[in-house]
């Protein structure tokens, strides 16, 4: 590849060789201004480099065994989960106002700081927050009782506040570049994924097309979590169904795109007092399962009996 080549493909925001091994042929093609065969060329090449190729289930397996934990801070929630929030996949947290949603992208973002002896990856973490609802004042409070000194630990979030939704698609375009560029962001989490798109494209004839960017969104999003081996958080409301005469009368937003793309879905409810629920809803990998946790001033621990 030609220093021309490569320095509009730099200026185009392909900076990293993740991120040309990931991009279409088409798009490289018209970016760099080249020939699509070389384009095509140019993806491979970087592909072969990442070792992006056909791998046996036995290496998915050993590659599976080398996937990292973020501790929540609640043993009965990291069992539920596994272990905790997995790296390489998208967690969703779903339920509604005041379920603790905010609570527990709020403790990720300062638990992924922690060493990996104490359940976390010594990284940092980018909060994407579309509602407005990050508190650092609950970020303090939880590095402090977590042993962090708390303007380190804020100083190792990133924040971005995205004002709509094709703001929030911008953010993730530029997340590729500022990942590559700040290797030690261990989470990204989008609190939450779905306002902005609700809100916008109200009505049925806009649902069409508020599907296909919220799904263009959510891949952006799990590409991240597999190339560059973090975790990745989404937290979504619930609606009313009221056609519903048996089981939960409340849904997930997104509809069927945000049934099938994250790799682990949490419904979260509210308790008595400052316990919630959390149950498995959709992973492959875990058993279905239920348990309760708490919210405290602390942050997310275990309920007490």
């Amino acid at each position: 590849m030609g220093q021309a080549v490569l320095n509009k493909l730099i200026d185009a925001g392909y900076s990293s060789l993740e991120a040309i091994a990931v991009a279409s042929p088409q798009d490289l093609s018209v970016a760099a201004g080249i020939p699509l065969t070389t384009a095509q060329r140019i993806i491979k090449e970087a592909r072969d480099a990442l070792d992006i190729r056909f791998k046996t289930a036995l290496e998915v397996k050993k590659e599976r065994m080398n996937v990292r934990k973020i501790t929540t801070s609640s043993q009965a929630l990291d069992g539920l989960l596994g272990g905790g929030i997995e790296t390489r996949t998208m967690t969703e947290f779903f339920g509604e106002f005041g379920s603790g949603k905010t609570q527990i992208c709020h403790q990720i973002s300062v638990n992924v700081q922690l060493p990996p002896e104490k359940g976390g990856l010594s990284g940092k973490a980018v909060y994407i927050d579309t509602e407005g609802t990050f508190r650092w004042e609950r970020i303090e409070a939880m590095a402090k009782a977590a042993g962090l000194d708390p303007d380190t630990a804020m100083d190792n979030i990133y924040y971005m506040r995205a004002i709509n939704s094709d703001h929030q698609i911008a953010i993730g375009d530029d997340l590729q570049e500022f990942i590559a560029k700040n290797p030690s962001v261990k989470v990204v989490i989008v609190d939450s994924v779905t306002s902005h798109f609700r809100a916008e494209y109200t009505g049925r004839e806009n649902l069409a097309a508020r599907q296909q960017k919220l799904n263009k969104h959510l891949h952006q999003l799990t590409r991240l979590a597999e190339i560059y081996d973090l975790a990745v958080i989404i937290t979504n409301q619930v609606m009313a169904r009221p056609d519903m005469f048996y089981g939960d009368p409340t849904v997930a937003v997104g509809g069927h795109t945000l049934y099938h793309v994250p790799g682990i879905r949490v419904q979260l409810k509210k308790s008595r007092g400052n316990k919630r629920i959390a149950r498995i809803v959709d992973a492959p990998h875990l058993p279905e399962g239920e348990i309760v946790f708490a919210i405290t001033e602390e942050g997310i621990r275990d309920a007490e009996e």
